[in-house]
Parts: structure tokens; sequence; C-alpha cells
């Protein structure tokens, strides 16, 4: 193994006979879920339907009902308490309950409806594809591509897959509460590859997250990181297609 005074951080050591070879074509593909190839419904919405399942519909019909929601979640998503609450909640189903619960909690509207709530986050229908998401998924199953969901989820978003009829263009997922790991574990990035049967320096990460999707270039795959931003339209995915040729 060849040694440098400054070594690369990486949890993926490739022989001697890699590092001289050029670097391969890419083979397969893996994809953050949320903000990256699926998005929530918008906020009224799932207020609405929260609302419509707790009996507290008519609540968000006085004006600036939903403006002022809004400002107690995020007031309230700042407050220590719920900070230390969101730390691993995606490492299991449980966590991922309380720390929602914990928020929740701090919101007037919410108070009291936190079951309601969390079945119309976790809904099939409460998360969809971006509008460019089936095209390139596409693709690259024609292509010739393997493809790979790695995301920091506490329920199984295969139900939301399935529900856009978009499962069978995926070959694996691997799921952090699924693990008991989350984003950066390296050991989610390679367990993609090897269910995938993929060499990670032939692997493409594909997020919006620089820290914890980022973490997949300490793996030896190439990462490509996109805005962090919520879109409404496309997100931007078809320059996958240029860096997946």
């Amino acid at each position: 193994m060849i040694r440098t005074l400054f070594e690369t951080p990486s949890a993926y050591r490739p022989g001697d006979a890699d590092m001289a070879a050029p670097v391969p074509p890419v083979q397969a593909v893996l994809f953050d879920f949320s903000n990256t190839i699926f998005q929530m419904i918008d906020l009224e919405t799932w207020l609405r339907r929260v609302g419509a399942a707790s009996g507290r519909l008519a609540l968000l019909d006085a004006p600036g009902a939903v403006a002022e929601i809004s400002d107690q979640l995020r007031t309230a998503f700042r407050l220590p308490s719920v900070v230390a609450l969101q730390e691993g909640r995606d490492l299991s189903a449980e966590q991922h309950r309380r720390a929602m619960w914990g928020w929740w909690q701090q919101v007037d509207f919410l108070r009291g409806a936190e079951e309601a709530a969390y079945r119309e986050l976790t809904a099939r229908d409460a998360w969809f594809p971006y509008p460019d998401t089936e095209p390139v998924l596409r693709t690259l199953r024609e292509r010739g591509l393997r493809i790979a969901v790695v995301s920091d989820f506490a329920w199984d978003l295969r139900t939301h897959l399935a529900h856009h009829g978009l499962d069978a263009l995926i070959d694996t997922c691997v799921i952090s509460y699924e693990q008991g790991r989350e984003k950066p574990d390296p050991q989610l990035f390679l367990k993609a590859c090897a269910d995938l049967g993929a060499d990670p320096r032939a692997t493409l990460m594909v997020g919006d997250n620089p820290i914890r999707d980022g973490g997949a270039a300490a793996c030896g795959l190439r990462t490509y990181i996109l805005p962090a931003e919520h879109r409404t339209g496309e997100r931007g995915l078809a320059d996958v297609l240029r860096l997946a040729t």
C-alpha cells in the first residue's frame, strides 16, 4: 500500500493496482431519499390532514393560523430540549416518535394531536417524487446501472416508492432505522454497494447534505451534492445522467 505524508481519510482501502488503474466508470448510483428524490407534502396540506383527523380543521380557517403554527414550529425546533431529542432520531422508530412528540408538544395546534400528526407524516401519500425523479431513475436503469436508496429515515420508505410505482426502479434500500446507524457512517454506503455488487470506486452518491451524504467520499465513492433547497419543480437530477455516463 502506497503511503503519503497526508493520508486521505477513508473507510475504503483499494489496493495498489486499483489506485494505479484509471478511475472506473460509474456502475451504480445511490440516492438520498428526503429532499433528493422525494419530498413531503407542503405544511398547510399536512396541517389540514392533521386537523381533519383530530377534529381541529376549523382552527386553520382563522386568519394567519397556518403562519402562526409555522412560526411556533420553527421556534420550538430551536429549543434546547427539542434539539437534544433530534440527536440520533433516525436510529429507530421509537427514537423518532419521541423526537417528534417532544417537538409537537410545544405547538398549540399539535399538542394533544401527536398521534394523528404522526400518522399523517408517515402516510403513504405524504411523500411524493420530484418531477424529474422517475425519468432519471428509468434512464439509469435503461443504461444498465444499479440503483439504491441510502437514507436516514425512521420508517419503511419503500411504502412511498411503491405508492408512486417507483419501487421496481430501485434495487435495494439501506435505511438508518433498520441498520441502527445514521449517515455519514461509512457502513451504510458500503452496505449499499455490497447489496448492489458494485465497487465503491464505481459508485456515485447523490444527496443534499454535504456532511451526511458527502460522507460517502470517505468510502471511495464519488459524490454529488444538490443545493439544500425545497424545490417545487424539478430537483436538478438530470445532472446525474451526465455524471453517470
